[in-house]
């Protein structure tokens, strides 16, 4: 199978919208975005070893490759519009093709994304897809827009793609329903799109946690010059504490639920803040957008990070410095 069969069979994409304006098949795609909206633009890449694991499946890597680029959009507010696929082969295998090219495309699908171009080379499994959507002028969620006194919220729930993770190394195991729930977190995220654009006109700064919590909003922290006092209460109400509340002591659910909500990465959930005088503007996003909300702290105006107790006491800095985000050129946390 040739490059250009390749590219036919399997990404030929279907779908159409107006913004763009020339899609596959020559040199460059054109986009036009509606009067008053701004391109909002990310890229990400997935290298088998290091982001995947070579045993997933085609059709759930396929989804996932998409899904954290659309994450990005989510942070930003954006609505999606295109993609392009720069894609590395070792060989044209026309199951894997089928099946990664069925689990990007229905959820491009899903949230009206064209497939508008790309590329295709022979060489170690390597996928790299960038992505387009469109946002009001004023109403980008930036990293650099957090104030003083804003709550500050996550999305959904942390920590399940670090548990299955966690399974795959041998260090837990897990009943085969908790593992499916958790491997589904891991390989299949849902992109919170519908959350984002709720958010608009609501929300000040965002981020998507893909490489943790802490590390994610330490993004926003730095970028808006500004602290945090974040809460750990919370931490004992998510569905990760009651699943490792099945398999393990008290002590060993603790030491691993911190690090693994805090620092787990592979979430693809949003860390925003919002007005405290918003929370019903929030709650009510996220009542749109299907997505539970909960309100784990606030910014201050102090640059530094105090994290409290569950019993409102703060924690040792020497504790909260051992917790901390992922970086692709450090050890794994």
């Amino acid at each position: 199978m040739g490059e250009f069969e390749l590219i036919r069979r399997y990404f030929q994409h279907g779908l159409q919208r107006r913004e763009i304006a020339l899609g596959n098949g020559d040199d460059c795609a054109l986009l036009a975005p509606a009067a008053g909206q701004r391109l909002a633009v990310s890229t990400d890449m997935l290298v088998e070893g290091r982001h995947f694991l070579s045993t997933v499946d085609p059709e759930a890597l396929g989804h996932k490759a998409l899904a954290v680029n659309l994450s990005d959009l989510a942070a930003m507010g954006a609505e999606p519009l295109a993609f392009t696929l720069a894609l590395a082969l070792p060989r044209a295998d026309a199951r894997w093709l089928e099946g990664f090219s069925r689990g990007l495309l229905a959820l491009a699908d899903a949230h009206e994304c064209v497939l508008m171009g790309g590329d295709t080379t022979a060489g170690p499994l390597n996928i790299c897809i960038t992505v387009f959507g469109q946002v009001p002028q004023a109403q980008a969620l930036r990293r650099d827009a957090a104030v003083a006194g804003d709550d500050i919220w996550v999305s959904g729930s942390l920590g399940e793609a670090r548990l299955a993770l966690e399974v795959f190394r041998g260090t837990l195991h897990l009943d085969t329903s908790d593992f499916v729930a958790a491997r589904a977190r891991m390989e299949r995220p849902s992109p919170r799109i519908a959350l984002g654009m709720a958010l608009r006109g609501i929300a000040h700064a965002a981020a998507d946690i893909s490489d943790g919590l802490l590390g994610d909003l330490g993004h926003i922290l730095t970028a808006s010059r500004v602290g945090a006092v974040l809460e750990t209460a919370w931490l004992l109400d998510t569905s990760l504490h009651r699943t490792l509340s099945a398999y393990l002591s008290t002590d060993e659910v603790l030491s691993r639920l911190y690090p693994w909500v805090l620092t787990g990465g592979d979430d693809y959930e949003l860390v925003f803040t919002a007005p405290a005088s918003g929370r019903e503007a929030v709650l009510a996003a996220g009542r749109q957008a299907h997505v539970a909300l909960t309100r784990i702290g606030r910014i201050s105006a102090t640059p530094a990070l105090v994290m409290l107790d569950p019993q409102q006491q703060p924690l040792p800095p020497s504790t909260v410095a051992q917790w901390r985000g992922f970086d692709h050129f450090s050890s794994v946390p």
